[in-house]
């Protein structure tokens, strides 16, 4: 990701000195969003990662950041499973399918998946299934996606999805009761697809890992349609990273302040169900400031 300062001061100036007109009209938490610990429900530990950013600086920009916990899928998943061991009181582990010659294209073809998700799944313990890909829903993949939801049903775990909108709608037909964390709130869907999804699907969870200078209308304050969505959904989003390349690690302070930017226009209850309470609630921990500083 490449550094934008003029961007990120303009996002911080909009923070301070702009605050929204906000749907109930109360006040925006403002400066003491900086007390609120942050989950972190998108991260990756890839394996470019890893000489460039071992694992204790990983947890040191954690701390730095206020960011009390995350959720991480890493290619392969030995990435994730050393960040976990080496701070299993800060990491939530889920498996991403990706390893050897299968990828974000051709997952769903690897011969052993399913022997794959099934070893991992039983070797550790990971709370979700994914950040994977469906980049174009091809319905003869159905027996292996009602396999994996058949796994994260008899664990009760997630599976986080970087789909557009009929891929979920799609899983939701295999199996309506199935737990789906919607990564970056579909990326490329507006945020009006954003709000008639989740309004027909109330189970839906959505990260907004790479929207946040969307959501803070490119500096000019909370984006109007992205409001709708807070104020509609507030229990059911959390913000994220995507660490997906080494640029993203070497702009992760800038990433999580212009989170922390767009949470400085909310109440300070809905900042906090976003910022982690509904992390909280989603994976049965407690995540506080408390954490930081610990492994």
């Amino acid at each position: 990701m490449a550094k934008f300062p003029t961007l990120l001061s303009a996002l911080l100036l909009a923070s301070l000195l702009t605050p929204a007109v906000l749907a109930d009209d109360r006040t925006p938490i403002g400066d003491a969003v900086h007390d609120l610990p942050i989950f972190d429900a998108h991260i990756h530990y890839k394996e470019p990662a890893w000489d460039a950013y071992p694992v204790e600086s990983v947890i040191e920009m954690m701390d730095r950041n206020g960011v009390a916990m995350g959720l991480v899928s890493s290619t392969p998943d030995e990435g994730t499973i050393m960040l976990w061991e080496y701070a299993p009181n800060r990491i939530i582990p889920e498996l991403r399918p990706y390893h050897g010659n299968a990828g974000s294209s051709n997952w769903t073809k690897a011969t052993d998946m399913e022997a794959y998700l099934a070893d991992r799944l039983t070797r550790y313990p990971h709370q979700g299934i994914g950040e994977f890909h469906i980049h174009r829903l091809d319905t003869s993949d159905e027996p292996l996606f009602r396999s994996v939801i058949k796994m994260a049903r008899a664990r009760d775990i997630y599976l986080h999805v970087h789909s557009s909108t009929d891929p979920i709608r799609w899983l939701y037909s295999l199996d309506p009761k199935v737990k789906i964390i919607w990564a970056h709130a579909g990326l490329g869907d507006s945020a009006t697809a954003v709000y008639e999804l989740m309004n027909n699907y109330p189970d839906l969870l959505a990260d907004t890992s790479l929207r946040e200078n969307e959501i803070l209308g490119w500096g000019r304050g909370l984006d109007p349609d992205w409001e709708k969505v807070i104020f509609a959904f507030p229990d059911r989003l959390m913000v994220g990273s995507d660490t997906w390349v080494n640029g993203q690690w070497d702009d992760y302070d800038e990433i999580i302040q212009s989170n922390r930017a767009w949470l400085a226009q909310l109440p300070r209850d809905i900042a906090e169900q976003i910022a982690f309470r509904n992390a909280e609630r989603v994976f049965g921990r407690q995540i506080s400031m408390d954490q930081i500083g610990t492994r």
